[in-house]
């Protein structure tokens, strides 16, 4: 029976798969001197593990084809939006990206007010970038137009 719980577990596993798969090509190293694929594949292992004992003891969770979904478009419309962040980054620069990001998400998602979006997009916008840019010397793209 396809309980919540086991298709979840199955999920785990497949990724922890899927992670120890494409760290193969990272060296381990050793216990004492370890390679930049030993931590990756120390956490596979453990979520591969947890992934079994969720699927193996999923048994009296409720069925797969109870589970409702009604904030569906919600969930659509999240991804789209990070899908754009994604796609826009390299165009229109960090700063632009996130406040557009934070505006649908705040302004359009979750119908806060106008006031409080522009505060809360510009704060995190320009706040971050002073952080990562200026503070830790992390380079993040530009606008065609240098913001």
């Amino acid at each position: 029976m396809l309980t919540r719980d086991r298709v979840a577990g199955s999920a785990l596993v497949l990724l922890a798969l899927v992670t120890a798969w494409e760290t193969r090509r990272l060296p381990l190293g050793t216990l004492h001197t370890p390679g930049p694929g030993y931590m990756p594949m120390v956490l596979a292992i453990v979520l591969g593990g947890l992934g079994v004992l969720v699927a193996l003891r999923g048994g009296k969770s409720p069925l797969l084809g109870s589970l409702r979904w009604p904030e569906a478009a919600h969930a659509v419309a999240i991804l789209l939006g990070c899908a754009f962040a994604a796609l826009a980054l390299e165009r229109l620069g960090y700063r632009l990206t996130v406040i557009a990001l934070l505006v649908f998400l705040l302004g359009v998602m979750e119908r806060k007010r106008p006031a409080v979006v522009a505060a809360v997009a510009l704060g995190i916008s320009l706040g971050s970038f002073f952080l990562f840019s200026g503070l830790l010397k992390v380079p993040l793209p530009r606008s065609p137009w240098g913001f």
